[in-house]
């Protein structure tokens, strides 16, 4: 076989049976090879390389599988950067192949000729040239294999022009699934029981990796057996459902004030699958400065990386909770939860309507109404996504995806197409703002043609909100460039592309309007007009602490 052939049967042989993408000269004999499987392999052309890598993350995020977008060299492979950094920072296995010029020609500034692998280094778990073609079949394998192992990760396959064309042998292989490699420490696991029968107000701090991990049950369960509260990072939510007694939302510099509260009081903190995100810990010396910490996580290197850390166990989330769930004392901490419960009731999200426009939360909570329970939210970043982390009614694991680490302006149109590729039986939902609907709003052209039902919700303020805000809490309320002032006629864009649009000005227009465009199953936006000054609260100042936390202008 070609190497292009080659790697087709590998990617088959993974089980892969969709790729995101885009072609190019050096990628051609790829495309040409892909042709000859579209019966296995599903092509999604996107717009541009980056909604591809997007949707690679958001097929990932929503269906547990190894995401593949596909790019040829130069500009196709610097576009699919973005992309691939924020699948490295929310740890999403994507497999990313980039095609190159031939051997002969690289090093010489040829035509759409660059250093790929350089370039990726820092975002990727692992990064391959082939030089070979009888490595090709090989390294795909060894690039899922990563991707998937331990704290998942993008990994990048760049293949030169001419080992895509070159022949040799093709040897089926049985797929081989990443082991479990951790021996967890028997002296850490007797010193976390004893913190935790030790303990009076212990909280666990729940992240990502226990959403990723497909904990969220062992979670629910290990809250029970210790009569703990929960709180969560962005990532982390969906993990418990919403209105669980022992879910105090989340935390950290837009969390609720009872999940921030409950940092300052608890004498235990218990983290899974979450990483101290600046985001969360803010002040980190502040940080739950009276409790000690038990830290889980799959990966080592971020046990103290930022927050200190009493007792490190590394490991899958299910495994070490399964031995804590085990070992540790039945107890009743009924005056702590008591607690918490009535300092929540005595201090909710604020909620400020000045006049009779429809806010961002009423969007929010409207769709939460209307919704299954199983359906995807895909954010975008900005006021929107916090509104939406605050308010949304999660009832389901792996139902939120947004950019969490890189915060990426622009994720959601390619993220909301992988996810409904992944999950065509599903409701998939963009809740987007008007900042962010811009960067990538290209991505309806790839909506349409590949006829997605998805609903696009636009939250249009004329403002990049989220920065806006800042200016006015921080920077005296000098709005420096972040007035948009566009003239984008929404309903008229959609229309363009080939989705049906809808404009909302009242909220007793609302729910109809969301409604009619969710019942549809087929692409939609719906442009809904929001004032400038709606904002989110609470917010903690970057770098301030839980008392410094700002509920209103």
């Amino acid at each position: 076989m070609t190497g292009a052939q080659i790697l087709i049967e590998a990617l088959i042989e993974q089980g892969v049976d969709v790729i995101f993408g885009y072609p190019g000269g050096s990628i051609l004999n790829i495309h040409d090879a892909l042709l000859d499987k579209a019966d296995k392999i599903r092509f999604v052309l996107t717009s541009h390389e980056q909604g591809a890598a997007h949707a690679a993350d958001g097929y990932a995020r929503s269906s547990g599988r190894v995401g593949v977008c596909m790019a040829t060299s130069g500009p196709g492979a610097t576009n699919l950067v973005t992309g691939i950094a924020n699948a490295y920072m929310d740890s999403v296995p994507i497999v990313a192949i980039t095609g190159n010029v031939q051997l002969e020609l690289i090093g010489r500034d040829s035509f759409q000729e660059v250093d790929t692998t350089g370039i990726t280094m820092p975002i990727t778990k692992h990064n391959y040239i082939v030089k070979d073609v009888a490595d090709l079949a090989d390294t795909v394998r060894e690039a899922f294999i990563i991707a998937r192992q331990g704290r998942p990760g993008p990994v990048l396959i760049d293949i030169p022009k001419d080992v895509t064309a070159k022949a040799a042998d093709f040897t089926p292989k049985k797929v081989t699934r990443p082991e479990a490699r951790f021996t967890i420490s028997e002296k850490r696991l007797e010193r976390a029981v004893a913190l935790i029968n030790e303990s009076k107000r212990p909280l666990i701090y729940s992240g990502g990796g226990v959403v990723f991990s497909d904990a969220s049950d062992k979670l629910k369960e290990f809250l029970l057996a210790i009569d703990a509260p929960a709180v969560f990072s962005m990532m982390g939510l969906s993990a418990l459902k919403h209105d669980d007694p022992q879910n105090l939302g989340m935390v950290g510099m837009h969390g609720t004030p009872a999940a921030n509260r409950a940092t300052i009081d608890c004498d235990l903190l218990i983290a899974i699958g979450a990483r101290f995100s600046d985001r969360v810990s803010g002040n980190r010396a502040m940080f739950a400065k009276n409790a000690k910490i038990i830290h889980i996580d799959i990966d080592s290197s971020e046990q103290g990386k930022n927050v200190r850390c009493d007792v490190a166990l590394t490991g899958d989330a299910k495994r070490v909770l399964d031995e804590l769930i085990r070992r540790a004392e039945k107890k009743d901490r009924r005056e702590w939860n008591e607690y918490l419960k009535e300092y929540a009731d005595k201090n909710p999200l604020p909620y400020f309507k000045k006049n009779s426009d429809i806010t961002m939360r009423d969007v929010v909570k409207t769709l939460s109404r209307i919704m299954d329970d199983d359906a995807l939210i895909v954010t975008d970043v900005g006021q929107h996504q916090m509104i939406c982390a605050q308010n949304y009614e999660f009832k389901k694991p792996k139902t939120f995806i947004s950019s969490g680490g890189l915060g990426t302006m622009g994720f959601g149109l390619g993220a909301a197409i992988g996810a409904k590729v992944a999950n065509p039986e599903r409701q998939v939902v963009l809740l987007t703002g008007d900042g962010s609907f811009h960067m990538n709003m290209n991505e309806l052209a790839c909506v349409v043609s590949e006829n997605l039902p998805i609903t696009v919700i636009v939250l249009n303020n004329s403002v990049l909100g989220m920065v806006r805000q800042w200016q006015r809490l921080f920077y005296s309320a000098r709005y420096a460039h972040t007035n948009l002032a566009r003239r984008t006629d929404i309903v008229k864009l959609a229309e363009a592309f080939g989705a049906k649009g809808f404009r909302v000005e009242r909220i007793d227009a609302l729910k109809d309007a969301l409604k009619n465009a969710i019942s549809r199953n087929s692409p939609c936006v719906v442009d809904v007009k929001i004032h400038k000054d709606d904002s989110v609260f609470p917010i903690i100042p970057p770098g301030g602490s839980v008392s410094d936390m700002i509920l209103k202008d």
